[in-house]
């Protein structure tokens, strides 16, 4: 256990400095005072967390459980992240749907208030610039949060359309929700917890809708999602309210909720199978590539008017040249990078993103194959460290979903 807790952190660690390289557009920050801090930064060293530089943020990796053991209980109790470094925004006025659909894959219009979905930016080449979730609050409002480390050339890409939009006559502006601290509660107690802290009855709201509603006396935007493949939410509190909110929930939770960190939130996110931008998904990746062709809503199939539409269309017509798949492997965990094999030991991909499962007790990655080698059960070999060893394309996600939905 001592060396699968080795490797799973060394592999976190260079996970999430790729990202961060990548996604930060080589922006760097060497010294901890130039790094921002979250209202909650003090709570968090108070309560062991120990601090790493991420995305230009001062965040925690882990606390005083190790990040197998957060990891598993936030899959058997649940977890408390701070993930206020990411940037919530929203767009208003009358024309902040068809505004918003020039620029994503999603069918905004097709959402009823009150609904989200995750959705994916893209450039003119169909690439990636960032994956989103987006609520429709309103007809005239959409909120949305955006990674931290791409929050500078998404706030520039979503300017620079917005001037452009609104020269033509368009009505739309937008507000940056720097005023806010995000928390994520996920985990089989998270609603439960939560419920004691408001008078909303949670049980009538589903994975994927959004709320304002008072909790802990805060007024709050919630949205029932989250990063973890539990179910859980994403509570947008005002920053002043943060702390207070995050003891209340760890209180309510009679210690079975546990503050978590970086760390196990990346080990539960590649357990669910879910892209990390910068390692999964990039600029030069498109949606249909990435696996998230269900993203792509049936009326945007079919009138395009997005960015890049006339090459992720054809793609949806022609299939991929590549694809996003899940891994099994024995030996070391894969690393990003790692080459991917077929049993003739043609190279045929390479992986984004691997570790050590806390849950699973096994190896797990994703990465890109070109198609025709994506199905579940092929063989492959992964190297590692010069060295090939046995692997097998499997199903994502790994641990199955538990998504709070209707019945």
């Amino acid at each position: 256990m001592r060396g699968g807790l080795w490797q799973l952190g060394q592999s976190i660690t260079r996970r999430l400095a790729q990202a961060e390289k990548k996604a930060v557009a080589r922006r760097y920050y060497s010294v901890d005072s130039e790094l921002k801090k979250t209202v909650l930064y003090d709570f968090h060293v108070a309560n062991g967390g120990k601090m790493v530089p991420f995305a230009g943020w001062n965040m925690p990796i882990q606390y005083k459980d190790s990040i197998i053991d957060s990891t598993v209980n936030c899959r058997e109790n649940g977890g408390l992240f701070d993930v206020s470094h990411m940037c919530g925004l929203s767009l208003k006025g009358k024309d902040s749907v068809p505004f918003l659909e020039k620029l994503v894959i999603a069918d905004v219009a097709g959402l009823a208030p009150g609904t989200g979905t995750l959705t994916v930016f893209t450039n003119e080449k169909g690439g990636a610039i960032d994956d989103s979730v987006i609520t429709k609050v309103k007809d005239d409002h959409i909120y949305l949060v955006v990674n931290a480390g791409c929050r500078d050339k998404d706030l520039a890409h979503i300017e620079a359309h917005m001037k452009a939009f609104k020269a033509k006559g368009g009505d739309v502006s937008w507000h940056i929700h720097d005023e806010r601290s995000l928390l994520a509660l996920q985990g089989p107690l998270a609603a439960p917890t939560l419920q004691h802290l408001t008078k909303d009855d949670l049980s009538k709201i589903y994975f994927g809708d959004f709320r304002v509603l008072d909790i802990n006396g805060a007024s709050c935007f919630l949205t029932r999602t989250g990063y973890t493949g539990e179910d859980g939410f994403e509570i947008s509190v005002p920053s002043e309210h943060a702390v207070d909110l995050a003891k209340a929930i760890l209180e309510k939770s009679e210690g079975k909720v546990r503050l978590t960190g970086l760390g196990a939130r990346d080990s539960l996110r590649l357990e669910a199978g879910l892209c990390l931008y910068g390692n999964d998904m990039e600029q030069h990746t498109t949606p249909v590539e990435a696996g998230l062709t269900w993203a792509i809503g049936k009326r945007r199939r079919a009138e395009g008017g997005f960015l890049g539409a006339d090459v992720i269309l054809k793609q949806l017509e022609q299939g991929p040249s590549i694809r996003r798949v899940g891994l099994i492997s024995s030996g070391p965990p894969a690393r990003s990078h790692s080459e991917i094999q077929n049993e003739k030991g043609e190279n045929i991909g390479e992986v984004t993103s691997g570790g050590f499962s806390p849950c699973l007790k096994k190896n797990i990655a994703m990465g890109y194959v070109k198609s025709g080698s994506h199905k579940s059960g092929a063989k492959v070999k992964i190297t590692v460290r010069g060295k090939a060893y046995d692997g097998v394309v499997s199903k994502m996600p790994f641990v199955p979903s538990k998504y709070y939905k209707p019945t």
